[in-house]
């Protein structure tokens, strides 16, 4: 990984967290538990990929500082956090383990846990629809495309399809399908959005869709490699969780090496999307470039 990509993802997660601070209300004085859990979510070690798209999609349109975008940054982290800390329930995935960390329902327990979810993904939507700097028009084209990306037809769907599959046999259109919504689609919510706000044309959308799309899978791919490859310590959560769970996996379906070969197909697809963009598209380049490479 180039040490100038390292450089842009690092103030991007400085930027991301300033938004976030900025914007998370102050605690309820009855009940401090519940902003307390949810800033715990929020703050408790995250890459920002999500975040980082978003910058990264408003470089290679030539509108790094458009307005809106630390907006965009925050609502989706939002939601992020909050599916991580429902994910790690007993009810669901039942890890104890997150970014080297107890779980929130750990830390704190399940009912806080659920209650934090629950506000941190509202608080995202309400970040969107408060922010003066957009166009209503535009806001409620973000609103939108961040309920469908995380909600029965993207993220949360894919959950549910997960979760179905546990102790089943499935083939990789079913396993696709399953990443293209729990992993992807809120991936591909991060770019839309932030190609929405920069007033991407048509043939830019279309081209950051196809990037998008393979993205996400790339990202899944590169999470079922190191969960059978890394240690516990390394992923700050229980290696080998999946095959435990006996969940169907790139690496169960290809075997390692044909997972591998698949995240690099997936890489060189994102490339191929976005060969039109020039130079200012280099910081989604790294991206796809670090999904299959990082460690973690």
């Amino acid at each position: 990984m180039s040490a100038d990509f390292d450089v842009f993802a690092a103030q991007c997660r400085t930027r991301a967290d300033a938004a976030l601070k900025a914007r998370l209300p102050a605690p309820d004085s009855q009940q401090p538990d519940l902003a307390e859990a949810m800033a715990y979510c929020l703050f408790n070690g995250g890459k920002r990929i999500r975040p980082t798209l978003v910058y990264a999609t408003g470089a290679a349109l030539g509108a790094t500082d458009a307005p809106g975008l630390d907006t965009l940054a925050a609502a989706v982290e939002c939601v992020h956090a909050y599916s991580l800390a429902h994910d790690d329930l007993p009810a669901m995935d039942d890890d104890d383990l997150r970014r080297g960390k107890p779980s929130c329902h750990i830390a704190f327990n399940e009912a806080t846990a659920i209650l934090a979810g629950d506000a941190l993904q509202t608080l995202a939507f309400q970040w969107l629809a408060d922010d003066t700097e957009l166009a209503p028009s535009v806001k409620v084209a973000v609103i939108s495309r961040l309920a469908h990306g995380s909600g029965m037809h993207g993220m949360v769907l894919g959950q549910a399809i997960d979760l179905a599959a546990v102790n089943q046999n499935v083939d990789m259109a079913h396993l696709e399908r399953m990443h293209q919504r729990k992993t992807g689609a809120l991936i591909s919510a991060s770019i839309a959005m932030a190609a929405r706000v920069c007033e991407a044309s048509d043939v830019q959308v279309g081209a950051l869709e196809h990037y998008a799309h393979a993205l996400g899978l790339a990202f899944q791919v590169r999470d079922d490699i190191l969960d059978v490859t890394s240690d516990t310590a390394t992923l700050g959560k229980h290696s080998g969780a999946d095959s435990k769970l006996n969940k169907p996996t790139y690496v169960s379906l290809l075997g390692l090496e044909g997972a591998q070969q698949r995240a690099h197909e997936l890489y060189k697809n994102a490339l191929e999307a976005i060969d039109a963009f020039d130079d200012n598209a280099r910081w989604l380049r790294a991206l796809a470039a670090y999904t299959v490479e990082r460690q973690h």
